[in-house]
């Protein structure tokens, strides 16, 4: 008879649960009209690109230098970087959620993210994530990137736990599929009420 394994880990995304996307398609559309770029150039230079710079393959910089800085431009690299960054922000209560979590069920708490290393590093300093968080397998850390169950299997070996004693929790449902087929708890987060109902479930505080 298998015996039910206690979760003592939760594996979380950043963007869409923590904090607003780094840079998803809203933000550029945001920049594209404040810095008068071309969409439709802008765009394309970027789908080409990006995943490039979310696996850790080129930096910021580079990736401006192709999307953005390929011409001269009237504004500055830094203006430019300045506005990335200023696009995150924390999503309502879940900052708060982890640091409870944290403090009243003794768990581990990892961050499995597809960022930019750049951006990644920006958003854990500015909102203080390690303050909570064990250890973080970031796709540009760790080149490989979701959908990719490789970086789930990275975040199990360095957790040192099964994966029937992990909940993850995601905004993206294809994202928790991957997660749920290698026997991880998928929590497909909606917003801050229905994941600390569902974690209630689970037996957590």
């Amino acid at each position: 008879m298998k015996i039910k394994q206690p979760v003592t880990t939760i594996f979380t995304d950043i963007g869409g649960v923590l904090l607003t996307n780094g840079w998803d398609r809203g933000s550029r559309k945001k920049a594209i009209d404040y810095f008068n770029l071309d969409a439709e150039e802008t765009e394309e230079r970027h789908h080409l690109t990006f995943d490039t710079y979310e696996v850790g393959k080129i930096t910021l910089d580079e990736y401006l230098n192709r999307v953005v800085f390929y011409k001269k431009r009237s504004f500055s690299r830094q203006q430019f970087r300045e506005f990335m960054f200023n696009r995150s922000m924390p999503l309502p209560g879940m900052l708060q959620l982890m640091t409870q979590l944290k403090k009243r069920n003794k768990i581990k708490i990892a961050v499995v993210s597809n960022e930019g290393r750049e951006l990644a590093e920006y958003r854990i300093k500015e909102f203080k994530l390690n303050a909570f968080t064990d250890f973080f397998i970031v796709s540009s850390f760790v080149h490989f990137r979701k959908p990719d169950a490789d970086i789930f299997k990275i975040a199990l070996d360095t957790a040192q736990v099964h994966p029937e004693q992990v909940i993850y929790i995601e905004d993206r449902p294809m994202f928790v599929q991957v997660a749920s087929g290698l026997g991880i708890h998928g929590l497909h987060h909606i917003d801050h009420t229905t994941t600390r109902e569902v974690l209630r479930k689970f037996g957590l505080k």
